[in-house]
């Protein structure tokens, strides 16, 4: 067992390591930026399953879209329960932009739902040489989004682009959890050392809104490349790479966000589809759980220890972790500091320890075969 100094010694040098490097990451990080290039055929690909509630938002946002490029927008409704079909009918109107397709077939073996439709999609989509939009359908988009996207991968050089939105909360546990998110990369990997690189390992991604074009995806392979993946967009961004093949990723707040859980059930049902296979098997899963232990919670423990160089160490590596937090969050969104983004970076070992949980309850639910994901069954590869 470690001195307690000890701990806290290795607790405060990490936390001041992830401070330096979301302060680095403030200054040096991508953004997302309104602009045109070079005008382009752009096909938007949304697979939706169960989205009665969020797709006509979407719907709305692209027909706001103030763009030049030849554009248009293909929707899947992949075997939907809840009247998502009828829902994008009503939002779409008479816009000729618009393509809705209505499938009630289920994944083929091996295949995840998302990979199946968004591959579908991209099929249908590539028979027009241009860029490839990937999105979510609980993202939001201010009017410049798309020429955004467009221009971040022209300007990038990269063939694969992650738009990041910011992760909008609403719930407690919500606002709890979801700025992890981004902090785990802010805080993590110098962002414009990882776009340059081709290490796999260093890929950063976020599946809610990507960017391609037609010709790299179709060299890449696809999503068919990742049929059976339980984190999409990281398994994507690594084809890339390991086809020599850049990928990058640039902040999209203020032009894209998404609130991808609504409650505290949605959200472990949320994780539970994937965060337990997040950092591979069960040694490294084991040793990266650890390691949230030892470097965010176990340190803070000792604010009130009775060494005072053991207290004061853990007093400045919880200072450096809160503080880390904040210079992500601001990053992430880009707005005024809010009193919500302040009490959940204090909380951030609560938020580690959250995280512990869900990777725990993830890989509980995939061994017991209660995995699911928009009432539809999830599968090991």
């Amino acid at each position: 067992m470690l001195p307690q100094r000890w701990l806290a010694a290795i607790g405060a040098s990490t936390a001041a390591g992830l401070l330096a490097i979301a302060v680095v990451n403030a200054a040096t990080a991508p953004r997302a930026r309104p602009g045109i290039g070079r005008r382009r055929p752009v096909s938007v690909c949304i697979p939706a399953r169960n989205e009665r509630h969020t797709l006509p938002s979407l719907i709305m946002d692209l027909q706001q879209q103030d763009t030049s490029h030849d554009f248009r927008v293909l929707i899947l409704d992949d075997a939907s329960t809840d009247g998502t079909g009828a829902a994008a009918l009503e939002a779409i109107g008479s816009d000729p932009r618009f393509e809705l397709r209505a499938s009630e077939e289920e994944p083929p073996p091996g295949w995840v739902g998302k990979q199946w439709a968004c591959q579908r999609l991209a099929e249908h989509a590539m028979a027009r040489p241009g860029v490839l939009l990937f999105l979510d359908a609980d993202v939001r988009l201010s009017p410049s989004a798309v020429d955004s996207a467009v221009l971040a991968l022209e300007s990038s050089s990269a063939d694969l682009v992650s738009i990041w939105p910011f992760q909008a909360a609403g719930s407690l546990v919500e606002h709890l959890i979801q700025p992890l998110l981004a902090w785990s990369w802010l805080a993590l990997v110098p962002v414009r050392l990882a776009n340059e690189n081709l290490r796999p390992s260093l890929s950063i991604a976020c599946g809610q809104f990507m960017a391609t074009s037609t010709d790299a995806y179709r060299a890449v392979g696809g999503h068919a490349r990742i049929r059976g993946s339980l984190v999409d967009d990281l398994d994507l961004a690594r084809e890339y790479r390991a086809k020599g093949r850049k990928t990058a990723v640039v902040l999209g707040g203020p032009a894209a966000s998404c609130r991808m859980y609504c409650s505290a059930r949605t959200l472990r049902e949320g994780y539970g589809r994937w965060l337990g296979h997040a950092f591979g098997g069960r040694t490294s899963t084991t040793l990266v759980l650890a390691g949230i232990a030892a470097t965010q919670m176990l340190p803070v423990l000792l604010v009130r220890a009775r060494d005072p160089r053991t207290r004061a160490l853990a007093r400045g590596g919880y200072a450096c972790l809160v503080a880390s937090r904040l210079v992500a969050g601001q990053v992430e969104q880009g707005a005024r500091l809010q009193c919500a983004r302040i009490v959940s970076a204090v909380a951030h070992p609560a938020a580690a320890a959250g995280v512990i949980a869900l990777v725990l309850d993830s890989r509980v639910r995939h061994r017991r075969g209660q995995a699911t994901w928009r009432q539809r069954p999830l599968r090991l590869p």
